[in-house]
């Protein structure tokens, strides 16, 4: 073979290597230079199309939602609550302390931290009190970094727990509201929550003026607990409360709490309640209602015990409601003091028989004598000859049928039937202090504006605030302008004392002025038998006392008297306030 030919040959050869042979019957040429790339396409593509959905989470994450997930990082390590500001003290008139805040502190914890739940929850029950297995629910509870302990515990205490290092339990100073005087004054005072919002007397009337402004406490803490350096931390301090001064003398209130328990012990009832008023100014230095209560331990005070009864419950005030009779009828004209009236023992009106609580035969009186022996007859056939209408006008222009506007809350009203619905029973009964309710502060306000030369005062606790010395005035109202009604009404009280029915009034050296009652109770449409509402209101006339007095009884058994009660309270207002005759 010639040299050209064998080239040919070589060069046919190589181009023949070059392509790959057709397999005969095959679908496609079996060839690595197609295969490879295809495959690292395919992987470029994974990889490039994961590479968008990281990036694109990852905008998401930390640009979309950084925020939230940023808050919400913060927020499973970051504790916040309302911190309770100091709340205003509440004063008597001689700036004796009633009420006050002291320094307390608040344990609570975060369960995110406790290792040892009912470990912790048996150390913390031995010095807090209470039952391990709530303490160890709440240390238990991983669904919450917060949770109160003991709130406004005292500060010997928590220095204990604080001993005992326990794991995600923490503290912070607070206030707790304390009453130095314990149950005296305590209905007045009233008590608080422990949100440090009034709940009933006057921490509730002038909570708005004592409460003062919460602050706000927000901390991030690490793992250990403590605040994380440069971590979110926010404080809001409280703003405290405004102090304020009441009419109340918390001696004189002592005294009266412990004279009305002790005197009426023996009379058994479970009811009964006692004021003393300034006629002058309305201020109100002694008040009080059976059973008493105990601000600083309310889960052992008795049912309705924080409530002065004397202000927030009407009743039928019986015949210390007489003298509203016989002052109209003074200013009438109607009757004189010594004018006489034919009394029979009994009168009747539409189908009811009118007596007197005592049993007696036809008399004549004169009129002071009805009041000195409180004959319901005589009362209602004086009221009679004068007009229902003007006892009905009477009762209106003296205020029973509006409030006192007392300073504390839930002053109850009464109840006055409208005059064109009284029967001439109706008339008899009111005369005598039955079909209508009063209260006994309205009772306390009319006979203080027949010492007080017929101007009724506003009665009322807050005097001032500290503070700001300001200092607070009250409405005033003329109820009559008959001084000499005024003069021949009290004259007859005195008698009431002197010759009457409240002879265990009388106080040796002085002029004791006053009017008792037995009144009856309603009860299903009639009265009960045989158990009375007891009262006797007074003041001691001619003399440097501006003080009336009221004392009554609730559902007393058989006939009493509150006098006694009376003559001991005013004794000891006589010794208090150095009081003299004129």
């Amino acid at each position: 073979m010639s040299r050209r030919a064998r080239n040919r040959f070589s060069s046919d050869r190589r181009e023949r290597s070059v392509y790959p042979s057709r397999r005969v019957g095959g679908s496609a040429y079996a060839t690595d230079s197609f295969s490879v790339p295809r495959r690292m396409g395919t992987v470029l593509s994974v990889f490039l199309f994961l590479a968008v959905v990281f990036f694109l989470r990852l905008f998401y994450l930390q640009v979309m939602v950084s925020d939230t997930y940023t808050a919400m990082a913060v927020e499973s390590r970051t504790i916040s609550f309302s911190t309770t500001p100091r709340r205003g003290t509440i004063y008597d008139r001689n700036g004796i302390v009633l009420a006050t805040s002291v320094d307390a502190t608040t344990i609570y914890a975060n369960p995110a931290e406790v290792t040892d739940p009912m470990g912790e929850a048996a150390q913390l029950a031995a010095l807090l009190g209470g039952e391990i297995n709530d303490y160890a629910t709440k240390l238990g509870n991983r669904d919450t970094t917060f949770v109160y302990i003991k709130r406004q515990a005292d500060v010997e205490v928590a220095e204990q727990v604080k001993t005992l290092n326990l794991a995600g339990v923490y503290f912070i100073a607070d206030t707790r509201r304390d009453y130095p005087n314990g149950s005296v004054g305590a209905q007045v005072v009233g008590y608080c929550n422990v949100d440090g919002e009034g709940i009933t007397g006057l921490e509730l009337q002038y909570n708005d003026i004592l409460k003062g402004t919460p602050g706000t406490y927000v901390a991030e803490r690490g793992e250990s607990g403590t605040p994380i350096p440069g971590g979110v931390h926010q404080e809001v301090p409280a703003v405290d409360g405004t102090d304020i001064m009441i009419s109340l003398d918390i001696k004189l209130q002592n005294c009266v709490e412990q004279i009305l328990a002790e005197d009426s012990a023996p009379m058994g009832p479970a009811d009964g309640s006692s004021i003393i008023m300034d006629s002058e100014t309305g201020e109100i230095l002694a008040i009080c209602s059976l059973p008493y209560m105990d601000p600083n331990n309310m889960a052992e005070s008795a049912t309705g015990s924080d409530q002065v009864k004397a202000i927030t419950q009407a009743y039928e005030p019986g015949s210390i409601f007489k003298t509203v009779s016989v002052l109209r009828i003074l200013e009438n004209k109607t009757m004189g003091p010594d004018d006489e009236l034919f009394c029979p023992a009994t009168i009747e009106a539409d189908g009811y028989t009118v007596s007197d609580a005592h049993e007696r035969g036809d008399a004549t009186f004169t009129l002071r004598q009805i009041l000195d022996q409180s004959s319901n007859v005589g009362v209602s056939l004086a009221t009679e000859k004068m007009g229902f209408d003007e006892l009905y006008d009477a009762i209106l222009d003296y205020n029973f049928h509006k409030s006192t506007g007392v300073d504390y809350p839930g002053e109850a009203i009464g109840f006055l039937q409208p005059f064109e619905s009284w029967a001439k029973i109706t008339g008899y009964n009111i005369s005598f202090g039955q079909g209508l309710s009063v209260t006994p502060l309205q009772l306390v306000r009319f006979y203080g504006a027949i010492m007080n030369n017929g101007i009724e005062v506003t009665p009322h606790f807050l005097i001032s605030k500290p503070q700001t010395q300001e200092t607070i005035t009250y409405p005033r109202d003329r109820v009559t302008k008959d001084q000499e009604a005024l003069e021949t009404l009290r004259g007859m009280l005195r008698t009431v004392v002197s010759d009457g029915t409240g002879e265990a009034a009388a106080i040796e050296g002085f002029e004791v002025a006053g009017k008792t009652s037995t009144a009856e109770i309603a009860a299903d449409g009639g009265y009960k038998n045989g158990v009375y509402n007891l009262g006797f209101i007074g003041f001691i006339d001619h003399s440097n006392s501006p003080l009336v007095c009221f004392v009554g009884l609730n559902e007393v058994y058989g006939m009493a008297q509150t006098t006694h009660i009376f003559n001991d309270i005013m004794e000891k207002a006589i010794e208090l306030y150095n009081i003299s005759p004129e």
